[in-house]
């Protein structure tokens, strides 16, 4: 990996993309500590310092810490992230958007027009519950000074921070495209990483201050080795597929023949990615909001705050790790489909050894699918309770939040960002060819 790199930046288009991509990466941070007017910036700080991220960790997690600084990238690219989320999910059930989908180049510059409108809509949304949720001091429920951290309750100056905000998501919005367009990878899940991997050092000294063995220095090398060993299970795990063989048949069109070839479908291991993980974190999050925004002392408001709104309940983990292993299937279920592979597959004479063309094909996919989705799923909700059990362990269950879908998506993007690099670079290196 670290070879791809040095050889990247010894070719001259590669190492503009990368260092373009790089400032970028240095933009998006900067913005991230840029205050919204209006804000408190000394109470925030204090309270940041006294209660964490607790309840609002997700998102307070993919916007790199913005969020609970209040600043104008605090919501981050999770708009975006659900937004892309909500119209998959709609694609399955709209046929307007599943017919532009099958539509080529065309019909999904439709739907990224879609999903970059929901996005805006979304922030609105979330930036009114956030903004409203600090004036009363809900943000920061266990901090002294947590109702002085919007002194200014106006209509107009709520309105003033709800827009900057939003402006601030559209802004990520184009920062991502232009790393797509004229950068390396992914532009979302590079600005995913960065917001990620910037909390990481902070945390993880943390917990070496609040250790208690040694100094806290026996804390945080066990840290330090168990991340080693999960970031290695991730990648074996994130690379191995199952390879299906798919023979097509010879055709004569004229005096000549064409096709013949043998080729393979991949179907990962871990063929949802991360969503499930975002889902179940995003499903668990809910309860906890609802409980804290309401002033009820009923029964249930008591239960949830003392079960849902930390990781440490084992509650909390078992309802985390169904919920991860339920999503996982879900997700693959409206993200390939066995019966439209199986007919392309028919329709350009292709067929699986053995398996007869048509519906005995999708049953086969089907069960293949299903087959390695158990293992997926299990390994998905492994990777997000380890972090969570580890901490607890340590007593700083409390200080890295969703610890197991920080490694997944950093993992993910780093190895995805490398094939890329990779893939470029053979373009212009053809010593392979000559050798």
């Amino acid at each position: 990996m670290l070879s791809a790199f040095a050889r990247a930046f010894k070719t001259p288009d590669l190492r503009k993309k990368l260092l373009f991509t790089l400032g970028i990466m240095v933009i998006f941070r900067v913005g991230a500590h840029i205050p919204v007017p209006g804000v408190n910036f000394k109470a925030v700080n204090e309270c940041v310092k006294q209660s964490g991220s607790g309840l609002f960790g997700l998102v307070n997690l993919f916007s790199g810490g913005a969020l609970l600084q209040l600043t104008i990238f605090a919501l981050g690219i999770m708009p975006y992230i659900t937004a892309s989320i909500i119209l998959q999910l709609l694609t399955v059930v709209i046929p307007r958007l599943e017919a532009l989908k099958k539509e080529g180049q065309a019909g999904q510059t439709k739907i990224t027009q879609y999903t970059r409108y929901l996005t805006i809509a979304l922030a609105i949304l979330q930036g009114t519950g956030i903004v409203a949720t600090a004036s009363n001091g809900a943000l920061f429920s266990s901090c002294a000074v947590g109702n002085q951290v919007v002194p200014d309750t106006g209509v107009f100056r709520i309105a003033v921070m709800v827009i900057t905000m939003t402006a601030g998501t559209t802004v990520i919005m184009w920062l991502g495209e232009l790393i797509t367009d004229r950068g390396i990878g992914n532009g979302m899940s590079i600005l995913m990483f960065t917001s990620i991997a910037s909390g990481f050092p902070g945390n993880v000294w943390t917990i070496k201050k609040l250790g208690k063995i040694a100094g806290g220095w026996f804390e945080f090398f066990s840290v330090i080795a168990v991340g080693i060993v999960v970031v290695i299970l991730v990648i074996f795990v994130e690379q191995a597929q199952r390879r299906i063989p798919v023979q097509y048949a010879k055709r004569m069109i004229g005096r000549r023949a064409f096709g013949g070839t043998s080729t393979y479908i991949p179907l990962k291991v871990n063929q949802a990615g991360v969503i499930p993980v975002i889902f179940a974190s995003s499903l668990l999050y809910i309860p906890s909001l609802v409980a804290q925004l309401t002033s009820s002392k009923a029964s249930w408001a008591t239960w949830i705050n003392n079960n849902f709104t930390k990781g440490d309940h084992p509650v909390y983990m078992i309802a985390y790790f169904v919920l991860i292993v339920f999503f996982a299937f879900f997700y693959v279920a409206i993200s390939f489909n066995p019966e439209e592979v199986a007919d392309n597959m028919k329709k350009y004479g292709g067929f699986i050894p053995g398996i007869r063309a048509g519906r005995p094909t999708a049953e086969y996919l089907n069960y293949v699918l299903t087959r390695i989705t158990w293992p997926g799923s299990l390994y998905l909700g492994l990777i997000a309770l380890i972090p969570m059990i580890g901490l607890v362990a340590l007593n700083a269950s409390t200080t890295i939040p969703f610890g197991g879908t920080s490694i997944l998506i950093i993992v993910g993007v780093g190895l995805e960002t490398v094939k890329q690099i990779e893939s470029q670079l053979q373009q212009r290196n053809y010593e392979g060819f000559l050798r």
